[in-house]
């Protein structure tokens, strides 16, 4: 009697490395790495101590924020969705390694363009000048230079990154934007009803405690999957690897029609 062939079931991923739009992926990214680093600038001026001063680090926070920074980046040296999410794997690696880097709003911008620059090279086969990224970053290819050594150096050269690791942390960025975007809704519905209450009752009879809480009642609300498009059979190694020959990236424009100019103060 022929031996039944052992079926294994896989589970549907909820964010797909190649046609999620690029974009969307940046503004993810950003409300992350906003979180991360207003979380340690409080830690900052709670311990009353300054962070601890690297190369990556800046006399003054940058005036540019880090979503506009990244669609810079995104515009004048386009790349996929794989560069930006290398950063965060490359951004946890360093935090769990020798370097403990911590992540505040002094350093992101250079550990960004630096980790995009690399993360380019890694993966592209065709990538952009230490010097372009230099203008678009705002730093003087000299210094980027550094920074790059600095980064190797910080992530011991080990620049490989699997697909399903590049996977695990799509999903874990897709499900931690929608928890985010579940608690902003029920601020906004606790938000409504109180204004609701203070509008039918007098001010001095309200009770607060009394008002039901949402973060309860939809705690542990599951987080459905976006719908996903349809796909063959091929597995998620072979979809990225075939990304680039059909799903080519927009030719930048020249720097020189640039408007604006990004420049990021230097500790010396």
């Amino acid at each position: 009697m022929p031996s039944k062939i052992p079926t294994t079931t896989t589970t549907p991923s909820m964010y797909d490395l190649v046609r999620h739009p690029i974009k969307d992926t940046i503004h993810m990214l950003t409300r992350l790495l906003e979180k991360i680093t207003s979380t340690n600038d409080r830690l900052y001026q709670h311990q009353h101590s300054p962070p601890s001063t690297t190369c990556f680090h800046a006399r003054a926070i940058p005036s540019i924020d880090i979503e506009s920074y990244l669609l810079r980046i995104l515009k004048y040296c386009p790349c996929a969705n794989e560069c930006f999410l290398s950063l965060l794997v490359y951004f946890d690696r360093m935090a769990r390694n020798h370097t403990q880097l911590r992540l505040d709003s002094y350093n992101i911008h250079r550990l960004i363009i630096c980790g995009v620059m690399i993360a380019s090279k890694f993966f592209s086969d065709v990538f952009y000048t230490n010097t372009r990224y230099a203008k678009v970053g705002g730093l003087p290819v000299k210094e980027l230079n550094l920074l790059e050594l600095a980064f190797l150096r910080m992530n011991d050269f080990l620049l490989n990154i699997q697909v399903e690791e590049l996977q695990k942390y799509g999903d874990q960025l897709w499900m931690h934007h929608q928890r985010d975007q579940q608690q902003q809704q029920q601020q906004q519905q606790q938000q409504q009803f109180l204004l609701q209450q203070q509008q039918q009752q007098p001010l001095s009879s309200l009770h607060v405690h009394s008002l039901p809480s949402y973060t309860q009642l939809h705690h542990d609300a599951p987080v459905s999957p976006p719908p996903q498009p349809p796909s063959s059979s091929s597995s998620s190694s072979s979809r990225l690897a075939s990304h680039h020959p059909h799903h080519r990236l927009p030719t930048p424009p020249p720097l020189d029609s640039d408007p604006t100019s990004v420049k990021l103060v230097s500790q010396c």
